[in-house]
């Protein structure tokens, strides 16, 4: 686009040097909101944050490729400049998916696993056509457009994950990528402080399939009460899986490092899977996966094969490392609620049992849990002596309230461990784990405890 075609579009004014021909300069790739990371020809997204303004980053941006940027003010280079930036963006991203007609939008959402989901059904779909789905954590008001600008003409699916910590965000964001498929993976309890209850929670994520059209198909998870629910809200097809649902599994089997193995059932007919990430969740998440594939057309067959060739996508989700000296280090660090740290430990207890290796869980704090914190990290603990955990070392205020609730808990066997910060819990693992020892790392991004699981395989690790 032109600037001056954008500009019209978003309802903003060109602005740059005096000499500017706004007809001549073109945005041919995609927007960035990072100057370090701006694709040659693209359109650089500056935003006036808390902490820091991408305006003071526009001439960075234009000298690393980008031709022109989106602001909110006038900084003397080619751009255009509107009232509200993550609106325009949200505008312009429904433009390209009403300008590129051959483009089927599949969008998720869900308290957790979308991210597995997403990363399996992208990998399912690449092998019947091109596929751009979401990076990172790309899921809001802003990763939303800026995934549907990753698009071309000859991209055939866009895989959109999307996340939501309020009634209204997930139909905010189908109105930029509205979809032909949309997924609820489930109702949990993140997101549970902003939203108040599960029952608003799913109020919100059904947004998600009230926005297809009669002709598109909701993808519903039949195994939680609070998703069948949805099915009367849209307009669309219900294609459920899970235990109860559609698109089913039988034979569900795990090796030593827990990752599991089933037979999908669709259209009538049984065909095996043998998944590569670690955890029974996984299992849920590769269904649904399937069921949206289905939903495209893909054939089962093709969807089991691939769902058994597809392997970890995404960083620091039950992401397994094996040290030279055999440490396992499990960092699943990116993101955690009660759900999730469940599975999670679940895997790390089988890992334990099926490979006689001693267990240590490093713990920190799940956020966004709102006045109910105390009750879902007490739960953690809870899983913590059902898995059978030897050593459970909690890191942060939040967090010790795990152990606490762990150590009363009647199953419990192991020892405990209540570190204040992330750095003197790195130094204790270090100084008390061996070879033969599982390591479990999670916690919630704002943790970071991705640097305890990096500490652990540094060529410098003493027990290396």
């Amino acid at each position: 686009m032109t600037l001056t075609a954008l500009a019209d579009l978003l309802g903003g004014r060109v602005v740059g040097p005096g000499d500017l021909d706004a007809d001549r300069v073109q945005v041919v790739a995609e927007a960035t909101l990072d100057s370090r990371a701006v694709v040659p020809g693209g359109l650089f997204v500056a935003l006036a944050g808390e902490r820091t303004d991408g305006h003071e980053h526009v001439q960075a941006a234009l000298s690393a490729g980008a031709v022109a940027y989106l602001g909110s003010r006038n900084v003397g280079a080619p751009g255009v400049v509107v009232p509200d930036v993550v609106a325009a963006l949200g505008r312009l991203g429904r433009h390209v998916v009403d300008s590129l007609p051959g483009l089927t939008v599949l969008a998720l959402t869900g308290s957790q696993g979308k991210t597995g989901t997403k990363d399996y059904l992208a990998h399912v779909l690449a092998g019947e056509g091109p596929t751009v789905a979401t990076l990172g954590n790309y899921n809001n008001e802003l990763g939303v457009p800026l995934t549907v600008l990753r698009a071309t003409e000859e991209t055939r699916f866009l895989v959109v994950e999307m996340g939501a910590r309020g009634i209204g965000h997930v139909a905010e964001l189908c109105r930029t990528a509205p979809p032909q498929v949309a997924a609820v993976l489930n109702v949990g309890t993140s997101h549970l402080g902003e939203f108040g209850s599960r029952a608003a929670i799913a109020q919100g994520k059904g947004e998600i399939v009230e926005a297809l059209p009669p002709s598109g198909t909701a993808v519903l998870n039949a195994d939680d009460a609070l998703v069948r629910a949805m099915a009367p809200r849209t307009r669309a097809r219900v294609l459920t899986f899970g235990a109860d649902g559609d698109v089913t599994l039988r034979a569900l089997a795990s090796d030593d490092l827990g990752r599991r193995s089933f037979e999908l059932g669709a259209e009538g007919r049984w065909y095996p899977v043998r998944l590569a990430q670690l955890g029974s969740h996984q299992v849920p998440n590769a269904l649904a996966a399937a069921a949206m594939a289905l939903a495209v057309g893909v054939p089962a067959d093709r969807v089991a094969s691939r769902l058994t060739t597809a392997e970890p996508a995404s960083r620091w989700r039950m992401e397994l490392h094996e040290r030279a000296d055999g440490l396992l280090v499990i960092n699943d660090s990116y993101n955690a609620n009660p759900e999730s740290m469940e599975a999670a430990l679940d895997t790390l207890g089988h890992i334990g049992r099926a490979g006689g290796r001693r267990t240590v869980a490093v713990l920190g704090e799940m956020r966004e849990l709102g006045d109910d914190s105390a009750a879902q990290h007490c739960r953690v603990g809870a899983a913590a002596a059902t898995a059978q955990v030897d050593v459970l070392v909690t890191v942060g205020t939040a967090a010790a309230e795990i152990a606490a609730c762990a150590t009363r808990d009647p199953a419990w066997r192991g020892t405990a461990v209540i570190i204040d910060t992330r750095d003197e819990a790195l130094q204790w693992v270090r100084e008390n784990v061996s070879a033969a020892d599982a390591v479990l790392v999670k916690a919630s991004r704002g943790a970071a405890l991705e640097h305890i699981a990096d500490g652990l395989l540094e060529e410098g690790d003493p027990a290396r």
